[in-house]
């Protein structure tokens, strides 16, 4: 069906679920569309159990490989795994999955000897062997200079957090990638056929901007524009008083980091703002979405 709507690609996010188990589903039904991961926690797996994975999915038909660290408290708290020196270790990640890959599709010796990740054993019986086409692209995640600065030297592509602003792109995300490495997002949007329907979506757009708003990792975002509200919404995230914090997002907030518009207007506003920005774009609606509207959002984005 997604392909039918209009939709080019399909891409999991690891939430609550895993993000190569949905999409060996899609895979099955859904051909036709480019498959990612948007992202996979990359130290949740040992780079190995991550290369197989990706390496079935690719044997499906266009799979893009998207990694990101997630913060020590879920890699050490959620997943009991190992924590230190995030780009550094991703860095030795990508090059372990990277030669797993070529190993399998040109044969040889499994040697990999990283200060993170050692690999040495590989025999034919647990080879998958070589693919038709073998590039799978790996992206990267992250939201610090030293993540941009990584993908910009390692990666294929780079998902770009929600939480951003145009401004937050042109000054300090894209400056740092530069031409060579594609840009993917996700988009906050407030959407809807009736003013009311746009106006509690925006309600709801206000709190997930609240609740990424309160979390340090973000806040260079709310800094760059002068946006004092991080610590307050800090602190009342702590208390758990997640009514309160939407009321600290101001309007300003709101229209620079998601964007707000009647159906019928959405895909040509999303357009504006980011062709020449992005090479890939999702959208995260704060509502769910009928099938004809997404095909109305789609047809405004290509025309």
């Amino acid at each position: 069906m997604a392909g039918g709507v209009g939709f080019d690609g399909f891409f999991v996010s690891e939430t609550s679920h895993d993000p190569f188990v949905s999409l060996g589903s899609v895979a099955q039904v859904a051909d036709s569309l480019e498959l990612g991961t948007a992202v996979a926690v990359a130290f949740a797996r040992s780079p190995m159990v991550t290369a197989m994975a990706a390496w079935d999915l690719a044997a499906s038909g266009t799979f893009m490989l998207g990694l990101g660290t997630q913060v020590s408290a879920h890699i050490r708290g959620r997943f009991s795994a190992e924590w230190s020196e995030p780009i550094e270790r991703m860095r030795d990640y990508v090059a372990s999955v990277r030669h797993i890959w070529d190993i399998w599709q040109h044969g040889g010796r499994l040697h990999h000897r990283g200060p993170f990740y050692r690999f040495t054993l590989m025999t034919p019986f647990f080879s998958p062997g070589p693919l038709r086409d073998p590039n799978v692209p790996v992206w990267l995640a992250g939201v610090g200079p030293k993540s941009l600065a990584l993908a910009a030297d390692i990666a294929d592509g780079f998902h770009v957090h929600p939480f951003h602003t145009v401004r937050y792109l042109d000054e300090v995300i894209l400056p740092v990638l530069g031409e060579s490495t594609q840009v993917a997002s996700s988009v906050l949007v407030a959407t809807g056929n009736s003013r009311s329907e746009i106006e509690d979506a925006a309600g709801l757009v206000r709190s997930q901007i609240a609740f990424y708003a309160s979390t340090p990792a973000y806040r260079r975002v709310l800094e760059l524009h002068g946006w004092d509200v991080g610590p307050g919404l800090t602190v009342l995230s702590r208390r758990g008083a997640w009514d309160e914090m939407a009321g600290l997002v101001t309007d300003e907030m709101v229209d620079a980091v998601a964007v707000v518009a009647p159906i019928d207007e959405l895909g040509s506003r999303l357009r504006a703002r980011y062709e020449g920005r992005l090479d890939r774009i999702g959208v995260y609606p704060a509502v769910s979405l009928r099938q004809n509207d997404w095909s109305t959002v789609i047809d405004g984005i290509r025309d």
